[in-house]
């Protein structure tokens, strides 16, 4: 059998080489250097709202899938506690506010005039036993009265003029009113009863359950007559912003990109839609591959994460869906003209992973 021509075999050698190369380079998805191509999943902040109080679980009012708004009411607990202890602080609160009162206008017209009235009837049987003391003196002095008459009249005095001189000094006291102390005590005792009525203000309010955020309901983990409490979440709920991709970059081409470059995002879910992102986070320090990663030349490398930020009005980004990123590496005046990040999506927040 002939041989083939040397030249034969070395041109089929070149064809094969170059075939093989090219066929590894379409396996392996070789792209163009100017874009860069990250595989990851969707990412968002979840929540698990729970009560501050303790209770039973009178009513919930979501259910899962349900999209609620920042306030809306989730879930209430039985308030009939907390709603006596309200009432309870609203009136030691208003007990302590007429006594401030009280205080604060200082002693009544009447009171005044009544404390006057005493004190000017005990001046006058203070005056008539003085008289009585003299006289009696006088006649001890002529043997007509006893030393035991005047002594009777001198004590008799003495305890006139004391019931005088206290009828006088509560009479100044009306004039006078409070002590400046005693109505900074009980204004105080007031702000007290007044903390007490906000803080069973607050236990009260703590017995409804509002959303934190706008999100959707993913699970509902409490039932009505289930025991809440301030360690029990009630429900977990996604929040529908901020959303974005968790990638991982190379460390050979971290330097190319940096947080504020657009990018797009693409699903297998939705084939030939893209969404708008930019990158909004590039962390500090390396890690190994994650097993999440499907581009297999990135397994066995120390990669950086990247959070890619998305744009998705129509809400058709899911958690945990997987996401192609591909991110435009030219500079901007060679990039094309849709290369700024969308100003429309809210802005990308800065806290790590």
């Amino acid at each position: 059998m002939k041989k083939p021509p040397r030249g034969l075999v070395a041109i089929a050698a070149v064809v094969l080489v170059a075939g093989a190369i090219w066929l590894y380079e379409r396996l392996h998805g070789r792209a163009d250097d100017s874009v860069l191509t990250l595989y990851g999943n969707v990412d968002i902040r979840e929540a698990q709202p729970a009560f501050n109080d303790t209770g039973p679980v009178t009513r919930m009012l979501v259910v899962e899938g349900a999209r609620v708004k920042r306030g809306d009411l989730l879930a209430e607990i039985d308030d009939s506690r907390y709603a006596a202890r309200l009432a309870q602080a609203r009136a030691q609160a208003e007990n302590a506010r007429a006594v401030l009162d009280r205080l604060e206008h200082g002693s009544r017209p009447e009171e005044i005039a009544q404390a006057r009235a005493t004190m000017a009837g005990l001046q006058a049987l203070y005056e008539n036993d003085q008289t009585l003391y003299e006289r009696t003196v006088t006649l001890l002095s002529q043997g007509v009265a006893t030393t035991e008459d005047r002594d009777n009249a001198q004590a008799a005095l003495r305890s006139a003029r004391e019931a005088y001189q206290a009828a006088r000094q509560n009479y100044l006291l009306a004039v006078k009113g409070p002590r400046v102390e005693d109505i900074e005590a009980a204004r105080r005792a007031h702000a007290a009863a007044a903390a007490a009525v906000a803080f069973a203000e607050r236990e009260f309010a703590d017995t409804r359950l509002y959303a934190p955020s706008d999100g959707v309901i993913e699970d509902r983990i409490l039932e009505p007559g289930d025991m809440a409490s301030p360690g029990t979440p009630v429900y977990t709920m996604a929040q529908l912003e901020p959303l974005w991709v968790r990638a991982y970059v190379p460390e050979t081409r971290l330097g190319r990109i940096r947080p504020g470059m657009p990018a797009q995002i693409s699903t297998d879910s939705f084939p030939g839609r893209r969404y708008p992102g930019w990158v909004g986070y590039l962390s500090p320090t390396a890690e190994f591959t994650p097993k999440t990663v499907e581009s297999p030349d990135l397994r066995t490398r120390l990669v950086y994460q990247v959070r890619v930020y998305a744009c998705d009005p129509r809400g058709e980004l899911r958690l945990g869906m997987p996401a192609t990123v591909s991110i435009d590496l030219r500079p901007p005046a060679a990039a094309a003209p849709d290369r700024a990040p969308p100003s429309n999506c809210g802005a990308a927040d800065a806290d790590h992973p």
